[in-house]
């Protein structure tokens, strides 16, 4: 039976007990902060980017990896015989799947390159679905059913409580962001198939846990299974122990996984970003 090897990219939300446990093969992207360029995992963590953003001259610049990064791991990875899967981060905030697919037309290794169409603990929920079927001697077909499965039940409900990167990097106007700035505006994004889509507006953070507590509402309802949680942020310390609180007392079984997110997230963000991200059966 042919052995499958697992990459992603650094902007998967594994922890590293994860990453060892299954096997997982990372390939990072990089982020460049007045003129100095850091690698994911390698030259910068998730914990000591947001103060050289916060510090920063002006708005990181952030890279998918090379091609031939990909290239070199595929080739190493398909040495014994192996073939690979491998998952990326949603096309809509990252060419990183483009660069992945031409690396696999390149490498002599079989390689299938899936769009999760998710990001951050998102993207590790189907990395470790993945993985763990291939130690059931799952055959490839029946993991990216499953794959596909895990994508329609799960969601990302983001919250921009300050609009500066998102004006910096060009996602809305100027006066715009001045002005929700001046209005204290936040934000309530979702992903809904690899798309970002705003989902309400709102001053201050009450419109916020508003949304958030009928988000609680439906996880709960039964309706589906929640089988994972996890939350994200950028310096969101407060915000995250709210949140972590009541999902505690609701899902007591459920190991919900905190983390900082990844430059290239937080980049986009901004400080201050909360996430909440989950799939059900």
């Amino acid at each position: 039976m042919t052995n499958i090897k697992i990459v992603t990219d650094s902007s998967a939300g594994l922890t590293e007990d994860e990453i060892k446990r299954y096997d997982i093969t990372i390939v990072p992207l990089s982020v460049m902060i007045d003129g100095t360029i850091y690698v994911e995992r390698e030259t910068i963590t998730n914990e000591q980017f947001p103060e050289l953003m916060k510090n920063a001259k002006s708005l990181p610049k952030t890279s998918q990896p090379p091609i031939g990064k990909f290239v070199d791991v595929f080739d190493r990875l398909g040495e014994d015989g192996s073939e690979v899967l491998c998952l990326t981060m949603m096309e809509s905030i990252s060419g990183t799947v483009h660069a992945a697919e031409q690396a696999a037309a390149i490498t002599k290794t079989k390689v299938t390159v899936v769009d999760s169409k998710e990001t951050d603990r998102c993207l590790a929920f189907q990395v470790i679905e993945a993985a763990k079927m291939i130690e059931a001697n799952a055959q490839m077909d029946a993991i990216l059913e499953k794959l596909e499965d895990i994508r329609e039940h799960s969601e990302i409900y983001l919250a921009v409580v300050n609009l500066n990167n998102l004006v910096a990097g060009g996602r809305i106007s100027k006066m715009a962001g001045a002005l929700s700035n001046l209005l204290n505006i936040k934000v309530m994004l979702e992903v809904t198939d690899g798309e970002i889509k705003i989902r309400l507006k709102g001053r201050g953070l009450k419109p916020i846990h508003k949304y958030l507590d009928d988000v609680y509402e439906k996880m709960q309802s039964g309706v589906r299974k929640v089988k994972a949680i996890g939350i994200s942020h950028v310096q969101a310390d407060e915000e995250v122990a709210k949140m972590k609180a009541t999902l505690e007392k609701l899902f007591p079984d459920i190991k919900i996984v905190v983390r900082e997110t990844v430059p290239i997230i937080a980049t986009h963000t901004g400080m201050g970003a909360f996430c909440l991200l989950y799939y059900t059966e």
